[in-house]
């Protein structure tokens, strides 16, 4: 096994750096797009049906029927990562949208009435006291869009992109089943790392919820 891993580094080492790009980079444009579209809905009713209907329609796509719709849609080339990248955004966004609304709505009414209190204009008190009590509930969002993601962008290789899952389409192909169990590996370690750094982050940037758990 270890003459095979060191044989293949290169391939492994390309796979997992494309993987990591194609998984983490939707999750940054989702977070850019999820929470002013989060804040719409929670300032604005009106706007909470609508949006909320069109992230069930969006998660509800199958991927792999996206990815292979996206050329036509967008025009691009079936191969291009491009497709991946912009289809697991509009997942990303999907799910991080219920997260910041509802982490919102969970602010007490109270809290907010004591910063208009203050004399907080409407962004500070966003920024300073709304969005840290909503955090704890858009990390957990967060975690399921990371997993998730991680675990779609293997999909990819079903229609040639690369990533983890290539080495399983690859391995399957030659009958390899080191490289099958490398890929498979590799995935579960990093949706298991990227689920720790994230509750780790929450944890670290939230420090009154640990308090408040062990009272």
């Amino acid at each position: 096994m270890f003459e095979f891993l060191d044989a293949n580094s290169s391939t492994i080492v390309d796979a997992l750096v494309e993987h990591l790009y194609l998984s983490f980079l939707p999750i940054l444009i989702g977070i850019v797009v999820a929470l002013p579209l989060g804040m719409l809905a929670v300032r604005y009713r009106w706007a909470d049906i609508p949006l909320l209907g069109a992230s069930s329609v969006a998660y509800s796509i199958p991927s792999l029927a996206l990815f292979i719709a996206m050329p036509g849609l967008i025009g691009t080339k079936i191969l291009d990562p491009l497709n991946v990248v912009i289809a697991l955004s509009l997942y990303t966004v999907a799910l991080l949208f219920r997260s910041v609304a509802d982490g919102l709505r969970s602010v007490p009414e109270p809290v907010r009435m004591a910063a208009t209190a203050l004399g907080m204009k409407r962004p500070r008190q966003l920024l300073t006291v709304e969005l840290p009590i909503a955090l704890p509930i858009i990390a957990s969002g967060l975690r399921v869009a990371a997993v998730s993601n991680i675990s779609m962008v293997s999909v990819g290789a079903l229609i040639g992109v690369g990533g983890l899952g290539a080495l399983f389409t690859y391995g399957f192909q030659i009958q390899s089943f080191p490289l099958l169990v490398t890929g498979i590996v590799l995935s579960v370690a990093l949706a298991l790392i990227a689920d720790v750094l994230i509750v780790l982050a929450q944890r670290l940037t939230t420090p009154w919820t640990r308090a408040r758990a062990t009272r």
